[in-house]
């Protein structure tokens, strides 16, 4: 297969060269000096989304950081906003997207949301660099779903790794082949055994790791090892609660430099484990790679495609004087995430909570309602309980 670009089999020197580049015609707006070496990188401080969200606070919408050409503002859970744009491969999908092999002549069946959060347009960008129609399905309303792709010819799945599977079943039931031959997935960890289902029925299925801030991070391609860095950001790997790098191959904090033009972060600590894996993939592609998502540096988890996060579950547990403590636990059901929220209280009606629940984490999840002190006593607040192996 045909690369995207010639970016992504340059050599190592090429790369940081050109990389260093980039970064230095940046950071003069963060009133920042020229590196030498991208390993000064390591000596600048990391930005954290607490971080964040306070500068935000201040100088809203975007904490007062070096922003053009916005045409699209969006709100992510905390809230913390992230700008758009509309120009060619903005947040860099296109390049995962070919290395699915989507091109012209394919419908992408898009089924991540545009309400608020960018995911849906990002893929929707993807999807126009590379030259695919779009859907744009969001989620819900199933049988509608299955109505668009059989009439339409929706040709690529993309959404969460486990929507294609219900999707799936309610063709079956319907009666309804579907052409959908590609599947592009993120928001979530993609199973094995998920993968599987999808291999099992003729539908290759690769994941991206993406997200609102930064866009591409890194890509699986048909080599299926490891995820390969984007070209337009710097990763490194650091130990969880420092800024130091870590030697390759031992897992730590996910820390990404964005070099789009229009949004540059520097530095950005996503909360995200993961380790540079040796040598690079079987593809030709010549950037590192990471192992994959690994977990969270922090409590903070995604659930069904969204993040939760401790200072959420602090809201819940403000909005009800009864309340003493709560826990959200995230598991699986089949191949479908679940959440369960335990609550501390002397409250014997778990509809009390569905309304604050929904308000404050964003989803609907089963309410179990435990006698106060029945919580180990262990400062946990989100809690993960889904096998990665």
């Amino acid at each position: 297969m045909s690369h995207f670009d010639s970016l992504e089999t340059r050599s190592r020197d090429e790369r940081d060269a050109g990389q260093l580049a980039a970064l230095n015609a940046l950071l003069p707006r963060w009133g920042r000096n020229p590196l030498a070496d991208l390993s000064e990188l390591a000596a600048l401080p990391v930005l954290r989304k607490a971080e964040l969200s306070e500068h935000q606070k201040a100088r809203p919408p975007f904490g007062g950081l070096p922003v053009g050409n916005v045409v699209h503002y969006f709100q992510s859970p905390g809230p913390i906003y992230e700008p758009g744009g509309i120009s060619h491969d903005w947040w860099r999908m296109g390049r995962f997207l070919h290395a699915l092999g989507v091109g012209r002549g394919d419908i992408v069946h898009n089924c991540f949301g545009y309400h608020l959060t960018p995911a849906g347009m990002i893929f929707e960008n993807g999807a126009r660099a590379v030259g695919a129609a779009i859907l744009p399905a969001g989620t819900g309303q199933t049988e509608l779903q299955v109505r668009a792709a059989a009439d339409i010819g929706s040709t690529v799945y993309a959404g969460t790794p486990d929507y294609l599977k219900v999707i799936l079943e309610k063709a079956d039931e319907l009666g309804e082949r579907l052409k959908i031959s590609r599947a592009a997935v993120s928001g979530g960890a993609l199973f094995p055994s998920l993968r599987q289902y999808y291999t099992d029925r003729g539908i290759a299925c690769l994941q991206v790791y993406a997200t609102a801030d930064l866009g591409n991070i890194a890509y699986e391609s048909s080599a299926m090892e490891g995820l390969i860095m984007d070209e337009g950001v710097i990763v490194e790997i650091v130990r969880p609660g420092s800024d130091r790098p870590v030697p390759d191959g031992e897992v730590g904090e996910v820390i990404v430099t964005s070099l789009n033009p229009d949004y540059p972060l520097v530095r950005f600590a996503t909360g995200d484990l993961s380790a540079i894996l040796p040598g690079t993939s079987p593809c030709g592609r010549t950037n590192r790679r990471i192992k994959g998502w690994m977990g969270r540096a922090d409590q903070t988890t995604k659930i069904k495609g969204m993040f939760v996060r401790p200072e959420q579950v602090a809201q819940l547990v403000g909005r009800h004087d009864e309340i003493v403590r709560a826990r959200v636990i995230a598991s699986r059901v089949g191949e479908m995430d679940t959440m369960t929220v335990q609550i501390e209280t002397r409250a014997t009606n778990p509809a009390l909570y569905e309304q604050s629940i929904m308000a404050t984490l964003k989803m609907r999840g089963t309410v179990e309602l435990l006698p106060p002190g029945a919580l180990p006593n262990d400062g946990k607040v989100i809690e993960d309980r889904r096998s990665y192996d």
